[in-house]
């Protein structure tokens, strides 16, 4: 078995919690909090994003697979030709 140097997106969001938790305590510059807490804040939004969609695509694959969803296709009318040639 190999190392995986990559983090997953839930160990990611639990690493962004303990920042966000920790930074006002840290006595750092109030422009550094700002920042800090900014830019967690965005990673945030973007990984529950990340994995609400790949919740959803989970939810319809099939087993084969391919993804399944409920689209509406309208049927195609017969022949028009001939009713329009009488007109």
């Amino acid at each position: 078995m190999g190392y995986n140097a990559h983090m997953s997106r839930e160990s990611l969001v639990f690493l962004l919690g303990i920042i966000i938790f920790f930074t006002p305590s840290l006595g750092l510059p109030d422009a550094w909090k700002f920042y800090i807490l900014s830019g967690s804040g965005l990673l945030l939004m973007v990984i529950g994003y990340l994995l609400r969609r790949a919740a959803y695509l989970r939810t319809i694959e099939t087993e084969t697979g391919e993804r399944v969803t409920d689209s509406f296709v309208e049927s195609k009318p017969a022949d028009l030709t001939a009713d329009t040639k009488s007109i």
